[in-house]
């Protein structure tokens, strides 16, 4: 036999060990991955599930809810780290909620990530959610992935297509750079929190929406045009869901309510959607006899960009653009100063 000969069998014997010993380390991270996914996913149902059954015990203890889960969010990031703020503590609460039986859970989310089980949460059709955590489960969808098509309306696009190949093959061709992220699960933040391990100071969703939020606090109290701060993360409660506004104000001079929510994903109908229901629910539930009608405020801010929008309702457009104006930042100082704080945050985070 040729030495050239002997070694092209060399090298193509080299190069199938070495290919399945990458197929075995890659089966484990996953295999190893799956275990802790499932066993965090299921602490967290269980979380919530005595969450919920905690405040089930008398109107009493449901009237110190939040004081509950804030006590709770406090003991355990002492106790387990990050991961346990107030509002993943009402997202566990939620995951119950949504899924009130093991076996329910079970079937729908055992194979997702927390991260992809948050994301169909926050989708109020029941039927498009059940579409997207099946399919997301089936087919192994990235975070990324669900995140658009979640963003991108894709489960009612294909109800409305006659014919429905186009739409799934554009799906496919937009999120296949998702798809390719093999290691995505080994990034997920979510992961080293639940595990207790340490995280990179980097450019987190929950702590830059903190950070801006913080800021934006400030801000608006500095303009010195009437505002007066409420609360933060205020509960409003009605006879089936509890909801929590991530800012309030009151401005004495326009003499209402002003709302504001922070959201660090694209916006979309159903966020827009969302603070037009708070502005009712504020305006039936809180609002007094004197004051004029509540208006909300959507910030938006993503890795590149930052918007800001003001919801108003149809009927008070009028009084908004006659008396509300003067008084209130424009749009675009809104979403300057979310660039301005994003700067700020990179720039400390870097030091």
């Amino acid at each position: 036999m040729s030495k050239q000969k002997l070694t092209k069998i060399v090298s193509s014997i080299l190069d199938n060990y070495i290919t399945e010993i990458k197929q075995i380390l890659e089966t484990a991270r996953q295999k190893s991955y799956t275990a802790v996914n499932f066993a965090m996913v299921e602490a967290y149902w269980f979380i919530g599930k005595r969450i919920v059954k905690e405040e089930q015990q008398g109107k009493e203890r449901a009237e110190y809810g939040q004081e509950i889960l804030k006590t709770l969010s406090e003991e355990l990031t002492k106790e387990f780290g990050k991961g346990f703020g107030e509002r993943n503590l009402r997202d566990f609460r939620q995951f119950y909620l949504t899924f009130p039986t093991e076996n329910i859970w079970h079937t729908m989310c055992a194979k997702l990530s927390w991260s992809h089980i948050r994301l169909a949460m926050r989708v109020s059709d029941k039927n498009a959610q059940t579409y997207y955590l099946k399919e997301a489960s089936e087919n192994h969808w990235s975070v990324r992935t669900l995140d658009r098509n979640i963003s991108t309306l894709y489960y009612h696009r294909l109800l409305s297509s006659q014919i429905k190949e186009p739409v799934v093959q554009e799906m496919q061709k937009k999120t296949a750079d998702f798809q390719n992220d093999k290691l995505e699960f080994i990034k997920n933040p979510t992961v080293a929190e639940f595990l207790g391990l340490p995280a990179n100071a980097g450019y987190t969703e929950d702590v830059l929406e903190q950070a801006i939020v913080d800021e934006m606090q400030k801000f608006l109290l500095e303009l010195g045009k009437g505002f007066a701060f409420v609360d933060r993360q205020q509960l409003i409660r009605t006879d089936t869901s509890d909801f929590y506004i991530d800012l309030l104000f009151y401005n004495y001079i326009l003499k209402c309510f002003v709302i504001v929510e922070l959201k660090t994903h694209k916006i979309t109908h159903q966020d827009i959607g969302q603070l037009d229901m708070y502005v009712r629910m504020y305006d039936d539930l809180k609002r007094g006899k004197d004051d004029n009608p509540t208006i909300g405020i959507l910030l938006c801010t993503e890795t590149d960009t930052a918007m800001a929008r003001y919801s108003v309702l149809n009927e008070n457009k009028q009084l908004f653009a006659s008396k509300y104006l003067p008084y209130l930042p424009t749009e675009k100082e809104l979403s300057d100063e979310i660039e301005r704080q994003k700067i700020i945050f990179k720039l400390q985070n870097k030091k």
